[in-house]
């Protein structure tokens, strides 16, 4: 990032504090008129959306379409607003190009790793990409990390270093002077990354929430000798647990991020008031259910939909994301007038479904597991569901019978509670929790054929 950069970013940010002053009236209206310029623009100069919201033009937002990723991948050409983009010389760029390369000499190229069953491109012009990167800002400073062109703070982020990766393209924009950054592959071996983060001294730190329920481990066990300021931790449920562990290992309290390669930082906690604010100025949300109606505030829905307001390269208007998300009842209490995030219960891949007694089929959210996972004194655990329903239960950093005996009694108990027939559980004692390719170790999953 030049120093150019670097002012126009504090500028945004600046502006961006005069909107955390606003009323809730003021919010509303400001969505309203950004959202009527994101429709109007994309109408104009988007054949898809001309086509996808004929006959709505005048109907409020939750009467349009959702969008999917499958159909931005399929529309792609039609969908974006650059009529000399096509989504097969992205992919060409992709393959031929490093991410310090602009597509078109114009834009950023960020990727997802198509987890859910295909890779997605996302087009960033200039303009874009400044917001996108203002918005990982104004998580970090409403952690009370500001930005501060008299201090140097080190940082560093264990996380996915897929060129293409958002994360990866965040932490190399935002090296600088003052923010010199080192970053971490998560997948990388747990020595190596302890290793490097000591010879490194973060004070800031960033990365996974069940990463930093590994390292949190390893400071308690004297190997990993850091003294991060603020650790921010995003990408995965946190739960209670976690947070325990890192107060235990580093005496402070990790800020948790929530957001999306498609809509950079969805909602952030603040200082005096810990809990994951929308960034309502920025995209506006809708928690819906499976037939994606509204679900009231205080509801876990099945999926969220997501219209950044601020994009026009490719629009995304109510795009959505498998994550079953909750809208506080009482937001706006802490005299913050953005929405609050109540809970995330995970991603549809974290959710299971199972058979109940009475011979139905119902998803099982991640929290029938953590209810009874997280309180027991192991370092790692990981519950994969077979093809046969059966549940394989790993267990890292304990070598107690007696514990791992009770677990399968523990967990069938909690999925009776839910309605849940449990099916064969099988518990074994592993070195390591395994990851994925990006570094994660995610608590739930279903074994894929």
């Amino acid at each position: 990032m030049t120093p150019i950069d670097t002012l126009r970013l504090l500028k945004t940010l600046r502006e961006w504090r005069s909107h955390e002053r606003w009323s809730r009236l003021q919010v509303e209206a400001h969505q309203r008129a950004r959202l009527a310029q994101l429709r109007a623009y994309a109408d104009a100069h988007s054949p898809f959306y001309r086509a996808f919201h004929r006959g709505l033009q005048d109907r409020p937002l939750h009467e349009l379409p959702v969008l999917t990723k499958a159909m931005v991948m399929e529309r792609f050409d039609d969908l974006v607003t650059d009529r000399d983009v096509r989504l097969s010389d992205v992919r060409a760029f992709v393959a031929a190009d490093g991410p310090n390369a602009r597509f078109q000499d114009r834009y950023r190229v960020t990727a997802t790793s198509g987890s859910s069953g295909q890779p997605g491109y996302f087009l960033h012009a200039p303009t874009e990409w400044l917001t996108i990167m203002a918005s990982f800002a104004r998580g970090q400073e409403w952690s009370g990390a500001t930005i501060n062109l008299l201090r140097r703070r080190r940082m560093a982020t264990v996380a996915s270093i897929s060129p293409w990766h958002v994360s990866s393209q965040v932490a190399a924009t935002a090296q600088t002077w003052w923010t010199p950054s080192l970053r971490l592959a998560a997948s990388d071996p747990l020595e190596s990354i302890v290793a490097r983060l000591n010879a490194w001294r973060p004070q800031l730190l960033i990365t996974y929430a069940s990463m930093a329920r590994l390292l949190a481990g390893e400071q308690l066990a004297h190997r990993l000798r850091i003294a991060p300021e603020v650790i921010f931790t995003s990408s995965e449920v946190l739960t209670d647990e976690t947070r325990r562990r890192i107060r235990a290992a580093w005496g402070v309290e990790p800020f948790n991020q929530y957001g999306a390669t498609e809509t950079a930082e969805i909602a952030a906690e603040r200082v005096g008031c810990r809990r994951l604010h929308f960034f309502d100025d920025l995209v506006v949300v809708e928690a819906v259910d499976e037939h994606d109606r509204p679900v009231p505030a205080g509801t876990f829905g099945a999926r969220l939909l997501v219209t950044p307001l601020f994009s026009r390269t490719q629009p995304l208007i109510r795009y959505a994301l498998d994550d079953s998300v909750q809208v506080a009842s009482d937001s706006h209490a802490c005299g913050l007038a953005f929405g609050i995030l109540g809970g995330i219960q995970g991603r549809a891949e974290d959710t299971l479904s199972m058979t109940t007694f009475a011979g139905g089929r119902l998803p099982v959210r991640p929290l029938v597991f953590n209810r009874v996972m997280d309180i027991l004194p192991v370092s790692g655990w990981q519950v994969i569901q077979g093809q046969d329903e059966a549940l394989t239960v790993l267990l890292s950093g304990t070598q107690d019978p007696a514990l791992q005996a009770s677990v399968a009694d523990r967990l069938r108990q909690s999925l009776q509670q839910d309605g849940i027939r449990p099916p064969q559980i099988i518990v074994q004692v592993v070195e390591r929790i395994p990851q994925a390719a990006s570094g994660k170790a995610p608590l739930i999953k279903a074994a894929r054929p």
